[in-house]
């Protein structure tokens, strides 16, 4: 049993904890977004790196090593994205009344840049893995760009939980490209095709060796797909998708507070040198 708990604990600590810190230095006061980027881009060039050495490689660890790159890497778009760096060429709300295909063009154009770039990375991933033993990287990224672009649709054909508690002030304009309802009609196809694919993956885990690295690679991308697939459940059940992230969310505006606090008091002291707003 511990060959089996310990790629599927390992895959949800990841997920759960690199999610938080996204959300955690998205919410943080802008002046700290140059910090973040470059640290998120030392981490994703090493992680395509790391990839890149691992591709031969047919060792447990080395499935590990290419299950958390792919992560790294992932994590970097994610955090462009949200603050605000690399978005699309459209900057504001969807225009009263649109419907349709119009609807749908402005919202591709808000987020046109973030889908070239994740295009970009995974032809990267695909290329420098093609043919090589280890595939646990290209299908970590397959799997967090698929899952990612049908819970993109799903929210813009609407949904029942939008989050749009999440979104920073500088990004409320996505706001406006989300739906509410019970749910659409691609939710259950989107979700039966998840299911049916993560049930082929687990498969190819228990039919590997226990401890090997097929078995081992196999059941981190399984469990990453069935979080994925928990996910887009949370978007449509009366729950609190926020829940498991609010401590990332509460450290965030305790540091807003604090800079906040401090800014104030420099603003009210004579000769105090520049006031620097805080994202609120």
């Amino acid at each position: 049993m511990l060959e089996y708990a310990l790629p599927i604990a390992f895959a949800i600590f990841v997920w759960w904890f690199s999610t938080g810190i996204v959300l955690l230095l998205d919410g943080l006061p802008r002046t700290t977004f140059r910090w973040s980027h470059l640290i998120s881009t030392l981490l994703a060039l090493g992680a395509y790196v790391g990839l890149v050495h691992t591709a031969p490689q047919t060792s447990v660890a080395g499935a590990y090593c290419a299950f958390t790159c792919a992560l790294l890497v992932w994590g970097w778009h994610e955090l462009s994205f949200l603050t605000g760096w690399v978005t699309g060429p459209r900057r504001r709300a969807a225009d009263e009344g649109v419907r349709g295909w119009t609807r749908f063009n402005q919202a591709f154009g808000a987020v046109l840049w973030h889908e070239l770039a994740i295009l970009a990375s995974g032809a990267a991933i695909v290329a420098a893995t093609w043919g090589e033993a280890n595939q646990v990287g290209t299908a970590t990224f397959a799997v967090l760009w698929v899952m990612r672009i049908s819970a993109k649709l799903n929210v813009f054909l609407g949904v029942r939980n939008l989050s749009i508690e999440l979104l920073p002030p500088h990004l409320a304009y996505l706001g406006s490209y989300f739906r509410r309802r019970p749910m659409n009609r691609l939710f259950p196809l989107a979700v039966t095709l998840a299911t049916a694919v993560a049930a082929l993956v687990i498969a190819e885990a228990v039919a590997a060796p226990p401890g090997s690295a097929r078995f081992a690679g196999a059941l981190l991308v399984a469990t990453l797909l069935v979080l994925a697939i928990v996910e887009h459940w949370l978007l449509v059940l009366p729950l609190d998708a926020t829940a498991l992230w609010r401590w990332a969310l509460r450290a965030a505006a305790r540091v807003r507070h604090g800079a906040g606090r401090e800014n104030v008091l420099k603003s009210e002291t004579p000769n105090g040198g520049d006031h620097v707003d805080a994202l609120a």
